[in-house]
Parts: structure tokens; C-alpha cells; sequence
């Protein structure tokens, strides 16, 4: 069973939305909770990049190319983190990664297409 699983991921117009969830599904509340959680993007031909991050205390810090139009949020009873995307561009398609850099540290699921075309 993969410790990270991440869905919502699709084919989206410009402007559209997509909200996108990671499940931690093998950690338990006790640990999950306190655990700094981030989001991560990569593209085609291109290095992965840090999207959004969400402290256990709630608080969110965005990559400037982000800003004012991805929202990071966490339900901790169940052990998920989202990413709402909206106004979407055709430079936000890639492959995103939900990350528990302390929870589970060096390690990647599989990741969520995100495809942005008309």
C-alpha cells in the first residue's frame, strides 16, 4: 500500500479548476497531524518544484507562480492534504506530487496528471 496517494488530477480548459487530494493512508492521526505537508509539480523536460506547503498549525506559504490562485488545506481526522486550483494555465500541466518531508521523508507516490489544454 503506497504511504502517499494522490487523485484529481485531469484534463482542464484554461481558467478551469481542478481540487486535487493526497492521502497519507498508512499513517494515523497522532502522526499525520503534526506533519508539514507540501505539494510539488514537475513538467516535461523540467526539474520538480515546491507548489504550496501547509504546516501542522495550519499555515500556508506558495511559489510566487501560484499565488492567489492555488489554495493549500488539510482535514487531519482524515489524513489529507488538498490543492484547489483555480484560473488554471496551460503552463500549470505536469505531474503533481503530494510530499511529508518529516513523515515520510526521501519518498514519492505516484503523482496526479494535471493537463491544462483547449
Amino acid at each position: 500500500q503506497e504511504r502517499l496517494v494522490e487523485s484529481g488530477g485531469g484534463l482542464v480548459q484554461p481558467g478551469g479548476s481542478l481540487r486535487l487530494s493526497c492521502k497519507a493512508s498508512r499513517a494515523i492521526t497522532s502522526t499525520f497531524s503534526p506533519a508539514t505537508m507540501d505539494w510539488y509539480r514537475q513538467a516535461p523536460g523540467k526539474e520538480r518544484e515546491l507548489v504550496a506547503t501547509i504546516t501542522s498549525s495550519r499555515s500556508t506559504t506558495y511559489a510566487d507562480f501560484v499565488q492567489g490562485r492555488f489554495t493549500i488545506s488539510r482535514d487531519n481526522a482524515n489524513k489529507k492534504v488538498y490543492l484547489q486550483m483555480n484560473s488554471l494555465k496551460p503552463e500549470d500541466t505536469a505531474v503533481y506530487y503530494c510530499h511529508a518531508p518529516t513523515l515520510y521523508p526521501g519518498y514519492w507516490g505516484q503523482g496526479t496528471q494535471v493537463t491544462v489544454s483547449s
